[in-house]
């Protein structure tokens, strides 16, 4: 019972941040006439007024991000075309990332660095977790190894995770609050809604964080007993 009982205050802890970041959005995301531009013109006119020329603005389905290699500011439809609370933050947001390139700060260097190797090490991680255990009858160091490789694939992946959440909060509220303070886009209750906003942003990635943690804290465990 008690086991149940952790399982499920585990599930409740990895899916709360996530829930509740899909609760604030959704919550500002009602139209409101009232504003001057959708996401993507907030987006544009923030990159203009920064001065930050040689970055575009477009479309994706893949989730709203910052690519730093294309150097593009990239919002879903309903951001990119909506003229919401939720979308003009999230625009100023993605801006707030391309200002910390902009600046060549080491933080999100690190971010980006790290995230390219974290891509391969975590393709090659279930190759590994499939040859420990076939290993093990013929060739038992090699089989520890393989996992150990597997481990270390998960752990920078954990690291990734880590870097984010800092570069993600410095996005929100070092970069885009202040922009969104100093223009005076929206009046006094809105920029509460604002800070919820990109309280949100800031938190997507912790819900990837908490899982990252609990799966390497497994594969440590059954390491131990390897």
């Amino acid at each position: 019972m008690i086991w149940l009982v952790i399982l499920l205050l585990l599930l409740l802890l990895l899916s709360a941040p996530g829930i509740w970041v899909q609760h604030v959005l959704k919550k500002y995301s009602r139209p409101r006439p009232d504003f001057p531009g959708n996401g993507a013109e907030m987006a544009r006119h923030l990159l203009d007024k920064l001065a930050i020329d040689n970055v575009g603005v477009e479309v994706t389905a893949d989730g709203d991000h910052y690519d730093p290699e294309a150097r593009m500011v990239r919002l879903t439809a309903d951001k990119m075309e909506g003229k919401s609370l939720t979308a003009a933050v999230v625009a100023a947001h993605e801006v707030g990332h391309a200002l910390q390139h902009h600046n060549n700060e080491v933080l999100f260097h690190s971010r980006t660095w790290l995230a390219h190797i974290a891509y391969w090490a975590q393709k090659a991680a279930p190759l590994a977790l499939l040859l420990a255990p076939l290993l093990i009858s013929v060739a038992p160091a090699a089989s520890r190894w393989a996992l150990l490789a597997a481990l270390l694939s998960m752990l920078l992946g954990t690291l990734m995770h880590l870097v984010t959440l800092p570069v993600e909060w410095d996005a929100s509220f070092n970069k885009a609050l202040p922009m969104l303070q100093r223009g005076n886009y929206f009046a006094a209750d809105d920029m509460q809604a604002a800070r919820q906003i990109l309280r949100a942003a800031a938190l997507t990635y912790v819900a990837g964080s908490l899982a990252s943690l609990l799966n390497v804290w497994r594969w440590l465990r059954y390491l131990r007993r390897w």
